[in-house]
């Protein structure tokens, strides 16, 4: 079984890789968003529970997949 706390943790890590992976910081994805850096920072760290539609944004601001960001 999944614990809803942990799959947020999860998904703020593969966020936050895909983030690095495409060389951006928290500043200019929370730019590209249009957020402060701490909004972005509480997603990575699993502090901040986000919605499917705000996975879609961050997910293509990324040029990411769905499978990439749900990847447990």
């Amino acid at each position: 079984m999944y614990e809803c706390d942990e799959v947020i943790k999860q998904l703020g890590r593969n966020i936050k890789a895909e983030r690095i992976r495409k060389g951006l910081t928290q500043e200019k994805l929370a730019e590209l968003y249009g957020c402060d850096r701490d909004y972005i920072s509480k997603i990575e760290c699993g502090k901040q529970n986000i919605s499917i539609k705000i996975i879609t944004k961050i997910t293509n601001i990324l040029g990411s997949s769905l499978n990439d960001i749900f990847k447990f």
